[in-house]
């Protein structure tokens, strides 16, 4: 455990000392928050959205690429100067995830400085390719769950083993880019969604340190360390945010870093707020749809709780209650389905 918080400790400073120099850079870049107005998922306007969050423009997004480069590097770096034995197919599961996922969030993210200009008028993804895309990109790491790694079963205490089978592939796309898209969702405020993350980082180093998985445990280590630094520039009023760079990276990974430990149970529970989040944007989007009327006066949820007067600051810190509650539930839940 010592060696495991040297490697939080390490990704923390490194992260802290190049985090302003990266700011500085993408304000440079003009990779931050533009003077327009935001659209949904279905490029509907968002005026509850722009009404309580306007003061925001400027703020420069795209932090969670500065999390990918420290994490990959230090990740690797790790076992060239440990003899640490990791199954290759798990090793690449978790890079490709976490990379893949964050090229595609920073492709949105640029996306959205050119977006709107004719020239660039090729450049955007509507909202069922970018799934679409999602799925494609889940299915690597989902068929190295079953194909390499022999994940095909979920174990729940009381109803035994529940064995998949090849539906397990789609079993797995399918919490892969739930996840991506519900940390993604949760993203809206100062802090919510990395606070929320390093909650069940915790969680998660505790559930795979017992079940001995050292390649799985230094990359949630690393990974703790730089979104902890991340965060201090994260809270209210942030310098810096994920962007969609950082939050459908880390949401996949959330996602198969639950697939790994087999903990998928302990995972929907330990992600309680995100699943909360994804719930009340999809119940919206369901009632938009087909009975086309609004089911809830505002979506996502964080947004609600800001329409009816709560700031922001409280919103993120009970959210985080909330996120512990759940984290500790989660963890009594992995550790009794043993």
């Amino acid at each position: 455990m010592a060696q495991l918080l040297g490697f939080t400790l390490i990704s923390l400073l490194v992260t802290a000392l190049l985090i302003i120099p990266f700011i500085d850079f993408l304000y440079k870049v003009k990779l931050r928050r533009q003077d327009q107005k935001t659209v949904d998922l279905f490029n509907k306007p968002t005026p509850v959205f722009d009404k309580y969050n306007g003061w925001k423009v400027g703020t420069p997004f795209g932090g969670g690429l500065l999390i990918i480069i420290v994490v990959t590097v230090l990740f690797l770096f790790s076992f060239g100067i440990l003899n640490i034995k990791i199954n290759i197919w798990e090793l690449f599961a978790i890079l490709f995830t976490f990379i893949s996922f964050g090229i595609l969030g920073l492709y949105d993210d640029v996306k959205k400085l050119v977006n709107g200009k004719s020239r660039f008028s090729f450049f955007g993804l509507r909202l069922r390719h970018k799934l679409i895309l999602q799925c494609v990109l889940a299915t690597v790491p989902a068929v190295i769950l079953y194909q390499n790694l022999g994940y095909s079963f979920l174990f729940i205490r009381g109803l035994g083993q529940i064995d998949f089978g090849f539906l397990y592939i789609p079993f797995a796309i399918f919490v892969i880019v739930s996840f991506a898209n519900a940390f993604n969702i949760a993203d809206g405020m100062d802090g919510l969604a990395s606070g929320l993350l390093l909650l069940g980082l915790v969680s998660f180093l505790a559930i795979s340190f017992t079940n001995v998985d050292p390649g799985l445990e230094i990359f949630i280590a690393i990974l703790m360390g730089s979104v902890a630094a991340f965060l201090y520039f994260n809270v209210y009023k942030a310098r810096i945010w994920l962007g969609d760079v950082g939050s459908m990276s880390l949401g996949a990974s959330l996602a198969i870093i639950g697939l790994l430990t087999g903990k998928i149970l302990a995972m929907v529970i330990i992600g309680g707020v995100f699943v909360l989040e994804v719930g009340s944007s999809l119940i919206q989007i369901l009632g938009k749809k087909f009975l086309k009327k609004k089911l809830l006066p505002v979506a996502p949820l964080h947004l609600y709780f800001q329409k009816i007067g709560w700031d922001e600051p409280k919103i993120v810190m009970r959210a985080w209650w909330l996120g512990t509650v759940f984290a500790i539930l989660g963890l009594f839940i992995a550790f009794i389905n043993k």
